[in-house]
Order: structure tokens, then C-alpha cells, then sequence
């Protein structure tokens, strides 16, 4: 069977929600880089980075959301068993 392909749509609101919360990481890995070049205290770069890693995982966590309410859902509905599948293992590598 050929491979189907359903519409991607997203919402106008939830993409300039996850572009901003994206925008945050890229800032607070900013400062990382600065403290780097700053010689901070390593404990304070650590915790740094560690707030950037929650972030970034708070946003693929919303991502996952958004994809299983719409892409997946009309995926189901269109018969794309791939895109099921795609996205299966983009769970995996993501966890």
C-alpha cells in the first residue's frame, strides 16, 4: 500500500506559545554559554542547565499533545498507519 500522507495543521496560538517557550530555552542556554565563557562556579552552570534540559522537555511534552490530539487523530482517520508508526518512534528517541 503507498504510503499516505494526512494534513499537518497547527494551531496559530499553540505554535507562538511553543515558539516563545522555545525562545526562553535558547535564552537560558545563552546564559549557560556565557557563564561558560564567564568561568562560573560549575554547580551554578549545572543548575542551569538543568533548569534549559526541563524546558526543552516541557516543550516536547506539549509537542507530543498537540501531535496525538491532531495529526495522530487524523491520521488514524485518513488510514496513515505510517505517520502512527513515525510518530511511535519519535516518542522513543524522545525518551
Amino acid at each position: 500500500m503507498d504510503e499516505l500522507k494526512h494534513s499537518h495543521y497547527h494551531s496559530p496560538d499553540e505554535k507562538k506559545r511553543q515558539l516563545n517557550r522555545l525562545s526562553k530555552a535558547i535564552g537560558h542556554l545563552n546564559h549557560v554559554k556565557g557563564m561558560i565563557e564567564d568561568d562560573s562556579d560549575c554547580a551554578d552552570v549545572l543548575i542551569q542547565l538543568s533548569a534549559v534540559e526541563a524546558a526543552l522537555h516541557s516543550l516536547g511534552k506539549e509537542i507530543i499533545s498537540e501531535h496525538m490530539t491532531h495529526c495522530i487523530v487524523h491520521a488514524i482517520e485518513d488510514g496513515d498507519t505510517a505517520a502512527v508508526e513515525a510518530f511511535q518512534d519519535a516518542i522513543k528517541k524522545f525518551m
